[in-house]
């Protein structure tokens, strides 16, 4: 189950680029602005060229865990700083490493100080350090295969998000600058608020299975739970199990605990929407397969019947709520909440499909919204409001503009061809077998989802030239080089998905062994 430790600490050091990058673009002068966001820039690439080192180097036929570090920490405790990936936490880090460059780049000018107020004065450089921060701690939670060490950053990569959210919010908020702040306020503190309760519930539950498993190895109770050296009473692993997931699904977000999401998203800057919910909501979905399923086969399963129903919910009620929105970044963030819920019903349908699907949608999912979200980013600052009923024609004088949001929009709809495409159709398949009621219901968000992403294009970029959007310039080359890579890699995904593929299941079928279960058979009638 765990690989033999590597002599070179690879996945320290893809994690350490990006913090120690934070604090030397904190460091840099205040006068110099554009020496910082070029450092931050150098930094996120060079941490995709570490984490590309670890996709290459990664054995989808090897051991489970790979490229594995571990070193005492806390003895007394039997807290140890100890790393390993498989195939999900592979593709999800190298998700991440993809996305920040995009997210820097789109966010140029997000932090700069506006010269008419000095009250309205942006840290450029904290902005950037608090990015770097924040795919240091997402990367290390997707290599921890230490209880403890992966609590430890669940909770502490809210502390940058918390300051990402209320001190750099969107600066095309309708109002006074007073009432844009307290709506900042009040965003990032609901955000911290939910994140923090479920971390203190989840605290909660990591105590507990240290008191039942004497340590916090994953993979040293997973081998202990195979081998029958330790056995927890049924109870007590569903009572563990709940604390461990009303974390994950605070972090998810399912509902009904979603409801920071929208105001997260909408109040935040587009690239840090991005970073929302394209990156540190995987964790979430991430932690569901690692930890819940890996560590509480059993309740994992007793929960499924209820955890299914939630999804479902999930699903029509983000795509339902998506359809009635008025302001873009919020449809956004409704339409992400519907897709989370195919994410967890993927992971809970228990069949290898479902699995596959749902991690290829992690990863699609992010893409695609990264996409839409930055492009609706770009149109949002020309025009300086965040209300479809705002805008019209827009295609007639930003065509590339209008191009690449009408393709982030089919791919957030799930078209053929481009990558979601995949993962929806694994997810519902995966979930038909075993569920099929729910697969069919679960249909009804791919209904909805053309819905309200054809009736955003149409409000937004058809029609008649409203005056205040004659004079909108098209995309600018900065703008082009962050969202033409993110569709070439949509098209890429939706069409050669192997590469994806053939890292993450070999690890799916970990997991499924993990909760002893097997693909339905498929019933096939006797010839007459």
């Amino acid at each position: 189950m765990f690989g033999t430790s590597t002599a070179f600490p690879l996945l320290t050091v893809t994690a350490a680029v990006p913090a120690v990058g934070a604090i030397l673009t904190a460091a840099v002068p205040a006068a110099r602005r554009t020496a910082a966001k070029w450092l931050a820039l150098l930094v996120s690439l060079a941490t995709l060229v570490l984490a590309g080192i670890v996709f290459v180097r990664f054995e989808p036929g090897g051991e489970r865990y790979q490229l594995t570090e571990s070193y005492a920490w806390i003895k007394d405790f039997g807290v140890r700083y100890e790393l390993g990936v498989d195939g999900i936490g592979v593709a999800l880090i190298a998700l991440t490493a993809l996305l920040i460059p995009f997210v820097i780049l789109a966010g140029w000018h997000d932090a700069d100080p506006l010269e008419t107020s000095s009250k309205r004065w942006r840290p450029t450089q904290g902005f950037f350090a608090l990015i770097l921060m924040v795919e240091a701690m997402v990367i290390l939670s997707f290599e921890a295969t230490d209880v403890f060490l992966f609590y430890i950053l669940f909770e502490a990569m809210l502390i940058p998000m918390y300051f990402l959210i209320g001190g750099f919010g969107d600066r095309a908020h309708a109002g006074s600058d007073e009432n844009a702040a307290a709506q900042r306020s009040y965003a990032a503190v609901k955000f911290l608020l939910y994140n923090l309760v479920g971390g203190l519930i989840m605290l909660a539950a990591v105590i507990g299975l240290y008191v039942v498993a004497g340590n916090f190895s994953l993979t040293e109770i997973a081998e202990a739970r195979a081998d029958g050296s330790l056995e927890i009473a049924t109870s007590t692993e569903r009572w563990l199990f709940l604390g461990f997931f009303f974390a994950f699904a605070v972090k998810a977000p399912l509902w009904p605990l979603h409801t920071w999401l929208p105001n997260a998203m909408g109040e935040a800057t587009a690239p840090v929407a991005v970073l929302i919910t394209a990156v540190v909501d995987k964790v979430g979905t991430f932690a569901m397969l690692r930890f819940c399923l890996g560590l509480f086969p059993e309740a994992s399963k007793w929960a499924t019947p209820a955890i299914v129903v939630l999804a479902l919910i999930s699903i029509v009620y983000g795509a339902l709520v998506a359809v009635g929105q008025r302001d873009i970044k919020r449809l956004v963030a409704y339409a992400s909440i519907s897709h989370f819920g195919f994410i967890i019903l993927g992971i809970f349908a228990m069949t290898s499909q479902g699995q596959s699907g749902a991690t290829l949608y992690m990863v699609n999912h992010g893409i695609s919204t990264a996409a839409l979200m930055l492009v609706a980013g770009f149109l949002i600052s020309r025009r300086g409001s965040r209300l479809i009923a705002d805008y019209g024609g827009v295609q007639k004088v930003a065509p590339v503009l209008a191009g690449t949001f009408l393709i982030g929009g089919l791919a957030t709809l799930s078209l053929p061809g481009l990558a979601p495409f995949v993962s929806e159709f694994l997810v519902l398949v995966g979930t038909y077998a075993r569920y099929p009621v729910a697969g069919v219901i679960a249909t009804t968000g791919i209904v909805l989802a053309a819905l309200y992403t054809l009736v955003l294009y149409q409000r937004t970029m058809t029609g008649p030239v409203k005056e205040e959007v004659r004079n909108l310039p098209d995309l600018r080359p900065r703008e082009l080089a962050v969202v033409v890579p993110l569709i070439a890699v949509l098209i890429f995904l939706g069409v050669f998905p192997k590469p994806l593929t053939d890292v993450v299941n070999p690890a799916v079928r970990h997991t499924m062994s993990d909760v002893q279960q097997k693909d339905p058979q498929p019933e096939v009638e006797a010839a007459k």
